[in-house]
C-alpha cells in the first residue's frame, strides 16, 4: 500500500471501574488507504464500536485513550485540542451511527442539520447553505426534498433517517468516512439499498470507507480488506476473498461457517446453521492466553497461557492463532 490515509497503531482503549482500570482495547493496528473500504467485523461486545470513536475522538468517560498512534494523512490525530478535532471532523472525517434517530437533533428540522455542515466548515450563508441542504438530500434519493428539508427526524422512516445521516456525513467531500453498523435496524432490502448508496457516493467523492459491522457477509461485498476482531484485539485480517476461502483463526471461521449459502439446502437437505458457542467475555473478565481459547474446539494448553503473536499471511494479512497452520 501507498503512504495510508489513516493509519492506526498498536491503539489502546482503556476502561475506567469502580475499583480497576481495564484494557477494553489492545495493540490494534490497521491502515486504509485513498479511496478504499476497509470492514472491521465481530460480535457485539468486541470493541468495533470504540475503536471508531477514538477514531473520530469521541472516547468519552469511562472511555480513555490508552496509548497508540492516529495518523490522519500524516498528522497524529491522537493528542490534538478538542477545537482542532471539532475542524477535522465533518470536514476530513464524517461518521454515520447504527440509530440514527439518537444522532440527528430531534427538535431540529432535517434541511438545518445538513445546511450547519456548510455553514460551519465552508462558511456560507444560512440561504446558501440551505440550498445545498435541498441538493445533499437530492443526491441521497430523498423524495421530494424541497419538502423533506422541513421535516424533523420523528417524521422519516427509519431508511430516510439513514439517508440524512450520509447525507451529513459526506455533505463536506470528507476524505474518511466511518460507518457503524449503519443498516443494524433496518429492513432487509433497505440495507441493501443503503450500502449501495453509501458505496456509490463514496466512489463519486473518492473518499474511504471504514465499515464496522458484525455482518461479515455485508462487509465482504462491500469491502477489499477486512479486519475480524474479538474482545478486543485483531485476530485475523486479510482481503475480503480470503476470508472467505481461506479463513486462518478459528473465530473466523466459525464466523463463516455460520452464514447461510444459498443453495445449500437443495444439496444437503434441511440443516440447522452452524454457530459459536459460548459468548464474548466482558472487558473485565478477559481470560488469559488467547482470548478465544474458552469457545475454541481446538484449544490446547499454550493457548490458555500464552497470548499469541501476530504471525504474516500473504497479501499483508496476519492471523493470532498458535494452531493456524
Amino acid at each position: 500500500m501507498s503512504t495510508p490515509l489513516l493509519k492506526v497503531e498498536n491503539l489502546r482503549i482503556a476502561l475506567a471501574g469502580h475499583d480497576a482500570t481495564y484494557s477494553a482495547v489492545e495493540n490494534v493496528s490497521f491502515e486504509i488507504g485513498r479511496g478504499e473500504a476497509f470492514g472491521l467485523v465481530g460480535e457485539s461486545g468486541c470493541g468495533k464500536s470504540i475503536t471508531a470513536l477514538a477514531v473520530m475522538g469521541l472516547l468519552r468517560r469511562p472511555l480513555s485513550l490508552g496509548g497508540g498512534r492516529i495518523v490522519l494523512d500524516g498528522q497524529e490525530i491522537q493528542d490534538v485540542s478538542a477545537a482542532e478535532m471539532r475542524r477535522l471532523r465533518g470536514k476530513r472525517i464524517a461518521m454515520i451511527f447504527q440509530e440514527p434517530m439518537t444522532a440527528l437533533n430531534p427538535l431540529s428540522p432535517v434541511g438545518r442539520q445538513i445546511a450547519e455542515m456548510f455553514v460551519l466548515h465552508q462558511g456560507m450563508g444560512w440561504k446558501e447553505a440551505m440550498d445545498r441542504a435541498e441538493d445533499a438530500l437530492r443526491q441521497v434519493r430523498v423524495p421530494s426534498p424541497e419538502r423533506r428539508i422541513k421535516d424533523f427526524p420523528h417524521q422519516l422512516s427509519g431508511g430516510m433517517r439513514q439517508r440524512v445521516m450520509i447525507a451529513i456525513a459526506l455533505a463536506c467531500g470528507p476524505d474518511l468516512l466511518v460507518a457503524d453498523e449503519p443498516t443494524t435496524a433496518l429492513d432487509v432490502t433497505v440495507q441493501a439499498e443503503i450500502i449501495d448508496l453509501m458505496a456509490e457516493l463514496c466512489a463519486a467523492k473518492g473518499t474511504a470507507i471504514l465499515m464496522i459491522s458484525h455482518d461479515l457477509g455485508l462487509v465482504a461485498n462491500m469491502c477489499k480488506r477486512v479486519a475480524v476482531m474479538y474482545a478486543g484485539r485483531i485476530v485475523e485480517s486479510q482481503p475480503a476473498d480470503a476470508i472467505f476461502a481461506t479463513p486462518s483463526h478459528p473465530y473466523t471461521r466459525g464466523l463463516v461457517d455460520s452464514l447461510p449459502r444459498l443453495g445449500e439446502r437443495s444439496k444437503r437437505g434441511r440443516q440447522r446453521l452452524r454457530e459459536i458457542s459460548g459468548v464474548v467475555p466482558s472487558i473485565a473478565a478477559y481470560p488469559a492466553g488467547c482470548r478465544f481459547n474458552p469457545r475454541c474446539s481446538s484449544v490446547t494448553d499454550i493457548c490458555r497461557t500464552v497470548a499469541p503473536d501476530a504471525t504474516p499471511l500473504p497479501a499483508d494479512g496476519l492471523v493470532r492463532c498458535h494452531h493456524h497452520g
